[in-house]
């Protein structure tokens, strides 16, 4: 299998057209698409090892084996009030293939509605119709024979998928008698079943696909999607272990313009210069990290951190989404069989928060919501409408699965007994956080010590905090109400014996509210701290509709970071999506301009 192998002096010495900050799931895509013109020469630079033949990343079972490794940078939320005082950890992809390589592969697209609203703030060609080439271009999806999609509802629209793309995706090989349990069960309850779940609407019941390649049952992502079938380009650079300390930000012509990149390998500096463009796809957490480093950012954030400030910005780091998950536990009939190749084929289903919830407790919500005031206004009025009770979009997400995935929950063993669980995720957060460098301390200023970007930033999500936050802790409580009823519904019933988490001592809503505040966590997919600023500009983001930031030429973020709002989904698709839609970008631009 190719692997990296240029030097850092040599990587240093080469005459880039681009750098690409962070090989990883959007950085990759785009190094790959660039370096398709033979004209050009692409570089990336990435913090982790290659890691191409590691067999814990490569197969897709066990997942979250490589979590707390040195594969992932082991990022930890500050205490959060909100959550009892808890710290939560947040896995993040410190290797070749970046997150990609450590998430559980979840392949799945946002509603029509999600992306439009992203235009709807002003930031033209983001909404659907202008997105969906862009899905279609990075997937290659598995067709099912017809029997086995007759028989375990694998269903899609072909028109809407595409075929020849680097990321495969495809549908489970087996099923348990537990999926077809779960399945019935929702239809059984009235949420209807999804046929063609990526073609703007994953709202209903359907069977899941995985970024896994069928042909040998290995993980599809970025490194061996994009990277290694192109290794061979004599255009298409690649250092692992090399971090990033800072993008180089000089005066050209009165203007901040991106030159180049300062980079660590191994204990020892370099410097590399890119003629055209510096492409930052370092993800949600490190993004605005290492734009702040780079002086773009809140003055009085930068000041406290000794950074010169370049680009006045407090938008960088700030508008932190996050999907927050809860998981219930159920003990269930001893003879029910997991399928013994991973990962497994289940039902998902997405509802309307109006459809999980009784009408009172609904307008309760609704009610908090309708009062919600934040700035900017345009984002807070999207929020809203998707509390109307007319609106079929996916306000929660459930996960049904024949294994135990509390942490917290420890079965007596050689019990025999076996469970099953229900994830549980809030899609649309009120919660807003933020993340940025710390302060130096008094030690470091008067050694003359800087931050680098080894210095992990201070991450505070602002989970169940302040008047959005009730109103996430509402949501979520009804969410975890609902799980029950599914379980207590045939023909599921017939197989649930009783419920072990939340404990079944536990009924009232403000029982369950006191648990999920002690229970809740994150289900990894951060975004919009380097937000598109839409209409409003440098006023509301970080980055315009072509990716570039906000008073600094010949600097962009391509990576999940730029989404100015939380999508209901998982995330690997759309990232890709949105690198794909990145490189075209690039060489739109920049058609011509270097002839």
């Amino acid at each position: 299998m190719a692997a990296t192998s240029i030097s850092p002096v040599e990587f240093a010495a080469r005459k880039f057209d681009y750098i690409v900050i962070g090989g990883g799931t959007a950085g990759l895509a785009i190094a790959a698409r660039l370096s398709e013109d033979p004209n050009i020469t692409v570089g990336v630079l990435e913090a982790g090892p290659a890691a191409l033949e590691e067999d814990t990343i490569n197969a897709p079972s066990p997942v979250l084996k490589t979590l707390g490794t040195n594969y992932d940078w082991q990022f930890e939320t500050v205490p959060q009030p909100g959550l009892g005082g808890r710290t939560l950890a947040w896995p993040r992809g410190k290797v070749l293939g970046g997150t990609s390589a450590l998430n559980l592969m979840t392949w799945n697209r946002g509603n029509k509605e999600d992306y439009d609203a992203w235009e709807g703030l002003g930031n033209k060609g983001w909404g659907w119709n202008d997105m969906l080439p862009f899905f279609k271009k990075s997937e290659r999806i598995h067709v099912p024979s017809e029997e086995a999609q007759a028989a375990y509802q694998l269903h899609f629209d072909p028109q809407a998928v595409g075929t020849d793309g680097p990321i495969h995706a495809s549908y489970a090989k087996e099923y348990s008698k537990m999926h077809r349990l779960c399945y019935d069960t929702l239809i059984n309850l009235g949420i209807p079943e999804n046929r063609a779940h990526h073609s703007g609407s994953n709202v209903g019941v359907w069977t899941n696909l995985n970024s896994v390649n069928p042909d040998d049952n290995t993980r599809s992502y970025a490194s061996l999607a994009y990277y290694v079938p192109n290794s061979s380009r004599k255009n298409l650079l690649i250092l692992a272990e090399a971090l990033v300390q800072e993008v180089i930000i000089s005066q050209e012509n009165g203007e901040w313009t991106a030159t180049g990149v300062h980079f660590m390998h191994r204990g020892n500096p370099y410097t590399v210069s890119a003629s055209r463009e510096v492409v930052i796809s370092a993800g949600s957490v490190q993004s605005p990290q290492l734009l702040e480093l780079s002086g773009v950012g809140n003055p009085h954030i930068l000041e406290d951190a000794g950074i010169e400030v370049k680009v006045a910005n407090p938008n960088v780091g700030e508008n932190l989404q996050d999907h927050l998950l809860s998981i219930s536990v159920f003990e269930v009939d001893p003879s029910l069989e997991k399928p013994k190749l991973e990962p497994p084929g289940t039902p998902y289903c997405y509802l309307p928060i109006s459809t999980a919830t009784s009408e009172g407790g609904f307008e309760k919500i609704a009610s908090k919501v309708r009062t919600l005031e934040r700035h900017p206004e345009e984002k807070t009025k999207i929020l809203q409408s998707r509390f109307d009770p007319s609106t079929r979009l996916g306000q929660f997400e459930y996960i049904f699965d024949l294994t135990n995935w509390s942490s917290d929950f420890q079965p007596e063993p050689d019990t025999g007994k076996k469970y099953a669980s229900i994830l549980q995720i809030l899609q649309y957060p009120f919660s807003r956080g933020s993340i940025h460098i710390r302060k130096r301390s008094e030690l470091e200023r008067s050694e003359g010590r800087r931050l680098t970007i080894a210095e992990k930033p201070i991450i505070n999500p602002g989970y169940y905090s302040g008047p959005g936050g009730e109103i996430d802790l509402d949501a979520m409580t009804q969410c975890i109400r609902f799980a029950d009823k599914i379980c207590q519904s045939a023909p599921l019933s017939e197989v649930v014996r009783s419920r072990v988490v939340p404990p079944s001592s536990i009924e009232s809503d403000a029982e369950l509210r006191g648990w999920a505040v002690k229970n809740t966590s994150t289900d990894w997919h951060p975004v919009g701290t380097c937000g598109m600023g839409g209409s409003g500009g440098i006023h509301s983001g970080v980055v315009d509709d072509r990716l570039r930031v906000y008073g600094v030429k010949r600097l962009r973020v391509v990576d999940a970071s730029i989404m100015p709002l939380q999508i209901s989904a998982h995330l690997q698709a759309t990232v890709y999506a949105i690198a794909e839609k990145g490189a075209h970008l690039i060489r739109e631009d920049n058609a011509g301009r270097w002839s």
